[in-house]
């Protein structure tokens, strides 16, 4: 797949219909429970979102390599998030979760003039991710070096870097779902090898990521949570009064 700048007429040649997740049905709750691993971007992503609507779910913080039955009951994909709602829907992909929060309440927006086929997040799932994981773990693919890696990656940052180095947000002046969802991830790849990071040549980005990273929003959500054990209730999110208004 080619990147291409959202405004460049290559940028149809990018788009991919995202389908809805299959539903289950499984036990009401008193909340919908998310289940959640603090460091997976596609988590981190999906509670932001949760946080600026202002919907309290039960959070259960979970280890990927130990996963509890009752998420594999849930998904059986075996992946964060989970988003299992009271009335027993679940939806176990992190961007339908963002489209679900922000449909019931989108105090900043976010999902103005969103599109579900837009070029960059089909791009970041698609060909910015595979490359991240490999830049991030380059000593379990010792087929190419890590700057070969990081230079693959970097294509997507090119085009990050075009919108950016205009205006505040990939849209325009306003940030919208596209931002938040490629915010976790462009997150992981500057914490690979922070020293070159700040002196890349990609200033817009830099600039964006930094805005994200002090804001309210992302602060709150990357707070630190006891894993949820089996039988235990799970801890009310989000806990910040100031995010829900």
């Amino acid at each position: 797949m080619a990147l291409a700048y959202p405004d460049s007429p290559k940028a149809s040649a990018a788009v991919c219909a995202l389908a809805p997740s299959p539903v289950r049905v499984v036990a009401m709750n008193a909340l919908p429970i998310l289940y959640s691993f603090r460091r997976c971007p596609y988590a981190i992503r999906a509670r932001m979102a949760l946080a600026v609507a202002g919907i309290a779910v039960e959070l259960r913080e979970v280890l990927l390599r130990d996963k509890p039955l009752a998420m594999l009951e849930a998904s059986a994909k075996g992946t964060v998030p989970v988003l299992v709602l009271t009335d027993g829907q679940v939806i176990d992909e992190s961007l339908d979760v963002m489209r679900w929060a922000l449909e019931q309440y989108d105090p900043e927006h976010w999902l103005a003039d969103e599109r579900s086929d837009d070029p960059l997040l089909v791009a970041c799932d698609e060909e910015f991710k595979p490359w991240l994981d490999r830049y991030k773990y380059a000593d379990r693919y010792p087929e190419q070096t890590p700057d070969d890696y990081r230079g693959h990656a970097e294509n997507f940052l090119i085009c990050l870097e075009g919108p950016l180095g205009r205006c505040g947000f990939l849209a325009g002046d306003k940030a919208t779902l596209t931002d938040v969802a490629l915010l976790p991830f462009v997150r992981q790849f500057a914490g690979v090898d922070p020293d070159w990071w700040r002196d890349a040549p990609y200033p817009g980005v830099r600039r964006w990521l930094n805005g994200w990273l002090v804001s309210e929003v992302f602060t709150s959500v990357m707070a630190k949570y006891p894993r949820w054990q089996s039988g235990a209730p799970g801890v009310v999110f989000p806990d910040n009064p100031k995010v829900r208004q």
